[in-house]
């Protein structure tokens, strides 16, 4: 999503015989309201089917998305949303 990059070095992936988990954390100066609409639109295009809030599904697969809380923001800092995705096998 536009505005959003990531915010750790690197990805966490595990690949095993049931499948591979995948969790990455983005984060930007955008609206949490803006990226869940941006996913909500998205994700659907790429095949992913909506279960719940924040949840997907495709091909044996599970997406979620979630709002962890930001750290401690310093004073007159915007307050960054961060999203984290954790695919996992459904």
């Amino acid at each position: 999503m536009p505005g959003l990059a990531t915010a750790e070095s690197e990805p966490l992936v595990f690949d095993k015989p049931g499948g591979r988990i995948v969790q990455a954390v983005l984060s930007g100066e955008v609206p949490r309201q803006a990226v869940l609409a941006f996913y909500d639109q998205t994700l659907p295009q790429l095949g992913w089917r909506r279960t719940a809030d924040r949840v997907f599904v495709r091909e044996g697969e599970e997406l979620r998305l979630e709002f962890p809380k930001p750290a401690g923001q310093g004073a007159g800092q915007k307050a960054a949303t961060a999203v984290r995705f954790t695919l996992t096998p459904r």
